[in-house]
């Protein structure tokens, strides 16, 4: 295969895949605006299934548990990730693998394991229904996609810096808050994002530990069993658009922080700094 007929090749799959994957999606969201309440014809632009989505209190009551929920299992799961991958990091390079190893099983476990998992451990050790359950269970699965998101930026960064910051009289809380934290910021904040974006968007392991209580997946779902209900348009189209601006956040936070993104910005730094001494020396010899 010549390059050209590879490139064209390479080009229409990715069209096609990216096809198949969104235009459900652009159906959905065009047939929430649809004042018809069927999807068999269009009965012009219209914004009332928002404006009853809004009104519906079990779908407000839902959207409290979720936001709530999430808000708070993404804080618990940052602050938790982030300490665990510093001390991961300061590991042997043996153990800091086998840990890693170990703090990656739950990401690739299949979600339906991991909620039934959650379902027994919450039932032995007697921990109350519903919504606690449900938030342990949202900072349990949480945990590890914030390990992965800060473990890079620790990598690159340099313990000269911290036991520079020791050696000159800084505990090793205040060089962590002041040297450590700010080199990994970027990595911190992608992981707070991704863990929210996930809590939003968890359906299977939610199910399986929300005895007395419901996010909005669970009563998506519920109402999907009924039949198809035009408010499930205009609400899977707002979840799908606040998942999607959460998730280019942590893409641009992520391009902001890697390294070549870094060179670059030190090379536009450098170049202004030229651009300024030239000027600078072109006006003195002006006078």
């Amino acid at each position: 295969m010549t390059k050209g007929k590879g490139a064209w090749f390479r080009k229409t799959f990715l069209g096609v895949m990216l096809f198949f994957m969104y235009a459900p999606i652009i159906v959905l969201i065009v047939y929430s605006f649809n004042a018809s309440k069927t999807m068999a014809n269009w009965g012009g632009f219209s914004l009332n299934w928002y404006d009853a989505l809004l009104k519906d209190r079990d779908i407000m009551a839902a959207l409290e548990v979720t936001l709530t929920v999430a808000v708070l299992s993404s804080l618990c799961a940052t602050v938790i990730g982030t300490t665990a991958a510093i001390g991961i990091n300061s590991m042997k390079r043996r153990w800091r693998n086998t840990t890693m190893y170990c703090s990656n099983i739950p990401v690739i476990n299949p979600d339906l394991v991991t909620g039934v998992s959650l379902m027994f451990a919450f039932s032995l050790l007697a921990v109350p229904q519903g919504y606690t359950r449900l938030l342990l269970a949202h900072i349990t699965f949480n945990i590890p996609y914030v390990v992965l998101s800060v473990m890079p930026k620790l990598r690159q960064t340099s313990n000269s810096l911290y036991e520079a910051a020791l050696d000159l009289g800084a505990t090793p809380s205040v060089a962590l808050r002041k040297v450590i934290l700010p080199q990994i910021m970027p990595g911190v904040i992608s992981g707070a994002i991704l863990a929210f974006t996930l809590s939003i968007d968890d359906f299977v392991i939610s199910f399986f530990c929300q005895q007395g209580t419901q996010n909005l997946s669970i009563y998506i779902y519920s109402l999907a069993r009924r039949g198809i209900n035009p408010k499930i348009n205009a609400l899977s189209a707002l979840m799908f658009v606040v998942v999607l601006a959460l998730l280019l956040t942590v893409n641009i936070l992520g391009g902001k922080g890697s390294p070549e993104a870094q060179k670059k910005r030190a090379r536009k730094k450098e170049a202004r700094m030229a651009r300024k001494s030239g000027t600078l020396v072109l006006e003195e010899n002006t006078k």
